[in-house]
C-alpha cells in the first residue's frame, strides 16, 4: 500500500485482489445459541479458507467472554486477526443492553488497544427469527460478512508494514 496525502478515501484505498492471503486468523464463537452460532461459524470458515489462510477455533459460552478470549489471545502472537462470532438476542430485561454494549465495547477496546485486526460478527437482535436470518447463507451472511472484515485488516495491517508505517 502507497501512502498518499491530500487525496479522496477512495483514492487511498489500497488496491487488493481476492488472492491467497498468508494469514492466521483465530474465531472465538460464543455458542449460547448453538445453531445461530453453527450457521455464523460455517460463513467465516468458507470465506477464509477461499482466500487461503489458515484458522483456530475457540468456544466460549457467549458474547461476553468473546473480548476476554481475544485479550488473552493477543499477548501470544500466534494470530494476524480474530473473527468474533456470537448472538445476543433481547429479552424481558436490561441484561440484553448490558451484554451487547460491553461485548462490543470490550472487543473494540482490545482490538484497538492491541492493534489486532477483528472482525465483529456478534449479532444483537430482537428475535431467533431475525438471528437467523442474518446467520444464514454461508459466506454471505454475518459470519463471512465478519471474516471478510478481518481479512481486509489483515491486508491493511500488512501493507503498513510492508511501507515501514
Amino acid at each position: 500500500m502507497q501512502i498518499v496525502k491530500d487525496k479522496t478515501p477512495a483514492e487511498v484505498a489500497p488496491k487488493t485482489q481476492e488472492t491467497n492471503l498468508r494469514a492466521r486468523v483465530l474465531i472465538i464463537e460464543g455458542r449460547f445459541y448453538e445453531k445461530i452460532a453453527d450457521e455464523l461459524v460455517a460463513g467465516a470458515i468458507a470465506v477464509i479458507e477461499e482466500r487461503g489462510a489458515s484458522y483456530d477455533r475457540i468456544s466460549v459460552p457467549g458474547a461476553l467472554e468473546i473480548p476476554q478470549v481475544l485479550a488473552q489471545a493477543v499477548d501470544t502472537g500466534r494470530w494476524d486477526g480474530a473473527v468474533a462470532l456470537g448472538c445476543v438476542i433481547r429479552g424481558e430485561t436490561a441484561h440484553y443492553d448490558i451484554v451487547c454494549n460491553n461485548a462490543n465495547h470490550w472487543l473494540m477496546e482490545v482490538a484497538i488497544r492491541h492493534r489486532m485486526p477483528v472482525g465483529n460478527g456478534i449479532l444483537t437482535v430482537e428475535n431467533e427469527a431475525q438471528a437467523l436470518a442474518r446467520a444464514e447463507g454461508g459466506r454471505d451472511g454475518k459470519g463471512g460478512d465478519a471474516a471478510r472484515a478481518c481479512l481486509k485488516l489483515i491486508e491493511i495491517a500488512h501493507a503498513f508494514q510492508g511501507q515501514g508505517a
